[in-house]
């Protein structure tokens, strides 16, 4: 015996339809549909118990572990977690990590490996990287003896009875750029994937980062009894600075080689630097040979603000003459406010141009949380038929999109599926900024949701194309898919 749910819907006059109002009519019947499972359903679902088999959705963190939904026909919706799922964790290791490292802990292999390792990089990128490290070590200690002859040659040590000194000078100098090599490290391992998104916006927070280091070798002058620490600590911050600077700069070199000729761009940009480095150099002299500027500790330090400030004002004009034509978060977010609002979206120029490089996306609005569990989106009530109504609607994207009513600022919750992609980001971003202009808190949320994708799937092909012929690359959206978490479906709704 089978139990199946049935919906009427009025009939009218046959009509000639167009393509858009055929998808008109089937989103709207769906959306029906699921409004009734959502009122009605359950007594036709008590009829139904036990002839089939619950649904599932697992819902996969990036440590391994899983959590497990039970989409049965209880009211509220059950889920149990699974501490590092043997199955799954041996099916991730041999998709997306090499067999030779699977003796390292997933933990430190996302410390020191890119992301999609090893199918992000190419083949020889592990053994290069496993021969550099040793290659680094040795060049490090000749580093570490050639400081202490360095320190002789100046006159520490030089004295009878104070070889020792030297040494252990050399010792404290070297213990100075190892604290802040620390600093590269973190940001190397911690932040290594935020660079390719948003390469000027890092590039700049570099430059602040580093004028704050510098501010604690400034004051060493005024302390000299504590240079120990507080070179130390300037050294960390710089060598922060330094982590989110090189990276983030190679994306921009590689940004201007568009004839593939990425080592000749870098070979000239050192001519530039060096340039820029003995004139800066000579003009320091000059302005350290000036009368009462060296021995006035707050003429100093109001000389080199001043240098600081007109250093970071220049560096964000630098940034801002710069024209990506790839799509990160940000002008993902302009070009689509722009094709909602205007049915057109911005040239490549005028998009970098109003793209904010100090703001940071915490802050723009409307706001969108990306890696939300399943529970948060579905609210405290745990409801098995909003899950299902969600599934149901988001059954052709690879994301599934809410909007959070327990705020009072417009926020929509984003979780992705197993298998999506950047243009899945982009089609969540658009959907989220045509619900933003459209939104209207008196109506239920399930029938904007489906109007939006009605919307999106008329529109969106325009979207695509604008963007094509406005000269934006689509085929290289550097929108990264937040991995946290990730939803897998199982059997059927």
């Amino acid at each position: 015996m089978s139990c199946s749910l049935q919906f009427w819907f009025p009939v009218t006059p046959p009509a000639p339809e167009s393509s858009t109002r055929k998808r008109a009519r089937r989103l709207q019947i769906l959306y029906s549909s699921l409004q009734s499972n959502l009122q009605s359903g359950e007594d036709e679902a008590n009829n139904c118990r036990g002839q089939f088999e619950p649904n599932v959705i697992i819902e996969r963190y990036a440590n391994g572990s899983s959590r497990r939904y039970i989409l049965d026909d209880d009211l509220q919706l059950k889920s149990f977690l699974e501490e590092h799922d043997a199955k799954n964790s041996r099916l991730q290791e041999s998709n997306s990590l090499d067999t030779k490292l699977s003796w390292v802990p997933y933990s430190i292999k996302g410390f020191v490996l890119p992301e999609g390792f090893p199918g992000s990089v190419s083949d020889d990128y592990l053994q290069y990287m496993l021969l550099q490290f040793p290659t680094n070590v040795t060049g490090w200690i000749c580093h570490t003896l050639v400081t202490s002859s360095l320190l002789k040659a100046v006159g520490i040590g030089s004295f009878t009875g104070a070889t020792a000194a030297a040494s252990a000078a050399a010792i404290r100098w070297v213990s100075k750029d190892g604290i802040g090599a620390l600093g590269r490290l973190f940001i190397g391992g911690r932040f290594g994937n935020l660079f390719d998104d948003d390469p000027k916006q890092w590039r700049m927070y570099a430059d602040f980062i580093g004028s704050a280091g510098s501010i604690f070798d400034l004051i060493t002058q005024v302390y000299p009894a504590y240079f120990l620490p507080l070179a130390s600590l300037g050294n960390l911050t710089k060598a922060v600075a330094r982590g989110l600077k090189d990276p983030s700069f190679r994306v921009i070199q590689y940004h201007f080689a568009i004839s593939g000729n990425l080592g000749e761009v870098a070979a000239k940009e050192e001519v530039w630097e060096v340039g820029a480095q003995l004139f800066g150099l000579a003009l320091g002299i000059l302005m350290l040979e000036t009368p009462g500027l060296v021995k006035s500790f707050p003429a100093l330090a109001l000389t080199w603000m001043s240098m600081r400030l007109l250093h970071l004002w220049l560096r964000y004009l630098s940034l801002s003459v710069l024209q990506f034509d790839t799509i990160n978060l940000k002008r993902a977010r302009l070009l689509v406010k722009s094709h909602i609002s205007h049915s057109a979206v911005l040239g490549c120029v005028e998009c970098n141009r109003e793209e904010n490089i100090l703001l940071w996306e915490t802050f723009i609005k409307p706001r969108i949380t990306f890696g939300v569990p399943l529970e948060e989106m579905v609210g405290s009530e745990r409801s098995v038929a909003k899950v299902k109504t969600l599934l149901k609607l988001y059954a052709k994207e690879k994301y599934l999109l809410t909007v959070n009513q327990q705020k009072r600022d417009f926020e929509v919750l984003i979780s992705f599926k197993v298998g999506a992609t950047s243009m899945s980001v982009l089609r969540s971003v658009w959907q989220t900024y045509w619900l933003h202009e459209n939104w209207e808190s008196s109506v239920d949320v399930f029938d904007q949701l489906a109007q939006s994708l009605l919307e999106m799937e008329v529109r969106f092909e325009d979207f695509i194309r604008q963007l094509d012929v406005a000269g934006w690359r689509t085929h290289q959206i550097n929108i990264k898919v937040p991995r946290e978490i990730s939803i897998d479906e199982l059997g059927t709704i």
